[in-house]
């Protein structure tokens, strides 16, 4: 990673660190979603752009761990975040570890259709079941607490505090995928990524390495599901949706495949265009047909550039200085 690369992130972490400091609590509220889905985005990443494998079976491993974090609370009572946490990751990494054991011995749309099949068998559990509280969904009436002998170190119910848990799962799951992609697994899944059948001739057993990062994938996933949960204090079906899977690839490819930060801005495009068509104050009544919009937008993108809104700068550099940039 070059030092611009480097600066970058830097930069953008320590806007996103300010945010609440100048932004009013829409603004508090807005980000620490965008966040969550940057996760969430990231998650999926690993799975797509690092290793190839396009699975629509994300929203479920965001779901559970949602579903998760309600149900393993106590109704009259919080419950502390030092296990509940790793419970709903725990939650979704062990749905990841038999949904990627059974997937993963199909390949292409075989693998799509039984990641999406894993997702909707999840989704029709909580929908049509007295567990999930059906098309209903179910309240989180007390939000857990992160505390040592009694003191509390972060009150989750206030907005700012919980923004910055955000911000530093964001920047620890950013991190950890880093790390991950410049270590020996990494480059193994990305030999995966470019040729499966060379690797198995170089000796490697390409389905373990895929499994793991299938339950590593589903580990990050249920990590944004529990946030979310937590933030909005209410989870529903349509969190595991395949609906869901859907937009967050649609994230990933907008921001650029193949590069974590293009997740990471991803997310924040494809949630702020959301905003931006919403909203009847620019657009009036023609809000009421954001999707229409929004598709379009992301039509022309994906058109206009190839690499994502992460290779926005070359393109930029390309046109203005041709052959010299």
């Amino acid at each position: 990673m070059t030092a611009g690369k480097h600066l970058f992130i830097v930069a953008g972490a320590i806007a996103l660190a300010l945010v609440p400091q100048w932004g009013g609590s829409f603004a508090v509220d807005l980000v620490t979603k965008i966040m969550i889905f940057a996760i969430l985005a990231l998650s999926l990443e690993l799975l797509v752009g690092m290793t190839g494998l396009v699975c629509f079976g994300q929203s479920a491993l965001f779901g559970l761990a949602g579903y998760a974090a309600v149900k393993l609370s106590p109704e009259s009572d919080s419950a502390s975040m030092w296990w509940l946490l790793p419970a709903c990751v725990g939650v979704s990494a062990l749905y990841a570890l038999v949904m990627g054991a059974l997937s993963l011995r199909t390949k292409g749309v075989y693998f799509i259709m039984v990641t999406l099949a894993f997702a909707q068998m999840a989704y029709y559990v909580v929908h049509d079941t007295p567990l999930g509280g059906g098309t209903d969904g179910i309240y989180l009436y007390f939000k857990p607490t992160l505390a040592i002998g009694g003191v509390t170190l972060l009150d989750v119910d206030r907005p700012v505090p919980f923004y910055y848990l955000v911000w530093g799962c964001l920047a620890l799951a950013f991190g950890l995928l880093a790390q991950l992609s410049r270590s020996r697994f990494g480059r193994a899944l990305a030999g995966i990524h470019a040729n499966e059948q060379r690797m198995r001739a170089a000796g490697y057993s390409t389905y373990p390495y895929k499994l793991a990062a299938f339950v590593i994938s589903g580990g990050l996933a249920g990590l944004a599901g529990f946030l979310f949960a937590v933030k909005d204090g209410f989870v529903n079906p349509e969190l595991l949706s395949w609906h869901l899977s859907g937009s967050v690839l649609i994230m990933i490819i907008l921001g650029g495949l193949g590069h974590l930060r293009g997740a990471v801005i991803g997310a924040f495009a494809f949630t702020l265009l959301q905003e931006l068509f919403q909203s009847e104050a620019v657009f009036g009544s023609l809000a009421k047909h954001w999707h229409l919009a929004l598709g379009l937008t992301i039509i022309a993108c994906v058109a206009l550039l190839p690499h994502g809104l992460i290779g926005l700068p070359a393109l930029v550099r390309q046109r203005l200085f041709g052959d010299r940039a």
